[in-house]
């Protein structure tokens, strides 16, 4: 099925009972796993109310004798308690467990020599404009100038050549990227390599986000100092980043010196890194300089072309929030919940679906030796709503 792919029942309940979610009586219409069906639901059938999306959902869930035939529909207020009563934190666990990259070495354009092809970025997404919602993400925009619903931002990581999001972080706009994406850090892995644009670069996140082995290729601001150590063949170049505590132009200097020597640069205070700069034409008439660093110290491992093409790439990244945002929800659609919990609930169910979405495409592309991209998301998503009433499409 659809989404028993990504998201099997003995998943669910896992999740529901390491967050203490388990239901209190038996026999209630709507237990916590169908609740959790449900947030996924919501996000395929974007536009139904509550009532309809439960109908198609128990269309599914009867095809097993373990469903009451007699059950009928709870009204949309029902609904909304049950909701509550799940809360975000058993959808949240569940795509914390499910979300991982699904694409193979047969997979087009999925890896980089033995590296994984990741994407880190940010979107803003309209919640409802209640006195909860105000309260707990705000508005977005400056003084004067705010925007008229409440923004939610989100981080998310996801695979390029899926479009699979296999990680996520969300608060409101006070927040900005770099703090929600030092929530993700720990969820990297040493065969990936993680692209960024220049937002992201700052010494401390650099450092944290390599350690754990992962591969970096991300922009740089062209303001930022980058001293040439050592031209490479490939036309990149050595250099390298300092801590903010260096301050005194002798310890640069220092730093720069034994960094020329080839001697092992104090971590606490900088760090060696590769420098790829080339420029595009296509921005607005003028040349652009477009400056990367990445981890990648050895160009014969990854040549400063290969990593440019690679850069661009993160793209993808782009093309991925479209599909949650235009083709799932829709064009300028504003999310349907009232409350903050009940807003990262249904968030979490629509990075739910675009994952199990995204997987049954990358499979389909694997096996008939094309690039994911050739998959239109927009026909799939066509294709999972009329087959989410095959008794196949869910786990009981």
């Amino acid at each position: 099925g659809v989404l028993a792919g990504s998201v099997s029942r003995e998943v669910v309940d896992e999740a529901i009972a390491a967050t203490g979610k388990q239901a209190r009586r038996s026999g209630g219409k709507l237990p916590p796993h169908v609740m959790v069906y449900f947030a996924m639901a919501m996000a395929l059938f974007a536009d139904e109310d509550y009532e309809e999306v439960a109908v198609r959902l128990s269309e599914t869930l009867s095809g097993w004798d373990r469903w009451e035939q007699a059950w009928s529909a709870p009204t949309s207020g029902g609904i909304t308690q049950a909701r509550a009563r799940l809360g975000f934190e058993p959808v949240k666990t569940l795509f914390e467990q499910v979300a991982v990259p699904v694409a193979d070495e047969l997979t087009r354009g999925a890896f980089l020599g033995p590296w994984r092809l990741m994407a880190i970025d940010g979107f803003e997404w309209d919640a409802p404009d209640t006195e909860a919602n105000v309260a707990g993400f705000g508005y977005g925009g400056s003084a004067g100038h705010a925007t008229p619903f409440p923004k939610v931002r989100v981080v998310t990581i996801s695979e390029c050549a899926s479009h699979a999001v296999v990680a996520a972080a969300m608060a409101g706009t006070a927040t900005g990227e770099q703090t929600l994406a030092r929530e993700l850090w720990p969820r990297l892995e040493p065969d990936w390599l993680l692209i960024a644009d220049r937002n992201f670069f700052n010494w401390a996140d650099w450092r944290d986000a390599a350690a754990g082995g992962t591969q970096l290729l991300w922009r740089m601001k062209s303001s930022h100092r980058l001293p040439v150590v050592q031209a490479l063949p490939d036309d990149s170049y050595l250099s390298f980043v300092v801590s903010p505590n260096v301050r005194n132009s002798a310890d640069r200097a220092r730093i720069a010196a034994a960094a020329g020597r080839g001697e092992p640069l104090d971590p606490g205070q900088a760090t060696l890194v590769r420098v790829v700069e080339y420029t595009v034409d296509d921005r607005g008439g003028e040349p652009e300089t477009i400056r990367l660093i990445t981890t990648i110290l050895d160009p014969a491992a990854a040549p400063a072309e290969t990593l440019a093409e690679a850069y661009h790439q993160r793209w993808e990244h782009e093309t991925g929030n479209d599909q949650l945002k235009t083709h799932l929800r829709g064009p300028g659609r504003v999310l349907r919940s009232k409350s903050p919990d009940m807003v990262r609930q249904e968030i979490y169910g629509y990075l739910l679906t675009h994952h199990a979405l995204a997987a049954l495409i990358c499979r389909a592309a694997t096996e008939a030796d094309i690039d994911p991209d050739r998959v239109k998301f927009k026909r799939t998503v066509r294709i999972a709503r009329r087959r989410v009433t095959d008794s196949a499409a869910l786990s009981p």
